[in-house]
Order: structure tokens, then sequence, then C-alpha cells
């Protein structure tokens, strides 16, 4: 019996003693591939970088588009309270009908869409029927 225990624990042991030398495989390699491997190939490519700042140009819109610009706007009028005021309702009231603008235009689009798609039901309906 005391032979059938110590056979079992040694058993485990060396199973365990596996286990753990997988393991630490694993994880060796998993960081070598981590480190040696360029996880963000976006950072070296410039046309992406010319693309987003042409989207980000592209609308005519007067107020600032990015934080650089924003805090510019903002040590311009760093004294008067009253026209940063005004020039934020301004931009505000910008920003609204911009986007007020793109949802109508994203409304019609799926209005148009689901009414394509009930025509094409109702055919494929009508046709069924005959």
């Amino acid at each position: 019996m005391t032979n059938l225990i110590s056979r079992t624990i040694t058993y485990v042991g060396s199973l365990l003693k596996q286990l753990q030398v997988k393991s630490f495989l694993a994880v060796v390699l998993v960081g070598f591939l981590v480190l040696t491997t360029n996880a963000a190939p976006g950072k070296d490519n410039t046309s992406l970088k010319e693309r987003v700042r042409e989207k980000v140009e592209q609308n005519d819109a007067q107020r600032p588009k990015t934080i650089g610009q924003w805090e510019k706007d903002a040590r311009e009028t760093e004294g008067s309270p009253g026209e940063r005021l005004q020039k934020i309702g301004q931009q505000s009231a910008e920003a609204v009908k911009e986007f007020g603008s793109g949802y109508v235009e994203g409304a019609e689009e799926t209005a148009s869409e689901v009414g394509n798609s009930a025509a094409q039901a109702g055919e494929n309906i009508s046709n069924k029927v005959r």
C-alpha cells in the first residue's frame, strides 16, 4: 500500500514538473513573439497620417478641429470670457448644425434602403403567390 502511494506521489510530482517546464517554455515563446513582432504597423505609415489629416480638414467648418487648434483659440481669448463664451456658442451651433445634417442624410439613406427592401419583399411575395 505504501509502495502504491509512493509511486502515485512520484508520478504526480513528475507530471507537475513537466507542466511547469511546458508552461515556462510557452511563456518564453509568447514573450519572444511579442517582443520581436512589429505590433504597430500604423506608426510608420505616413500615408495613413496624411489621409486622416485630409479627412479632418475636409469639412469647411470654422470651428477648431484638433486639440491644438482648440487650445490656440482658448489662448487668443484668454483675457475676455465674454468673447470666449460667444465663440463657444457659435462653434457649438455650427457643430449641432453639422451633426444634424449628417443625421438627416443618414436617415434619408436608411429610409431609402428600407423602402427598396420593402419593395423587393413585395415583389418576392407576389412572385411566390402566382
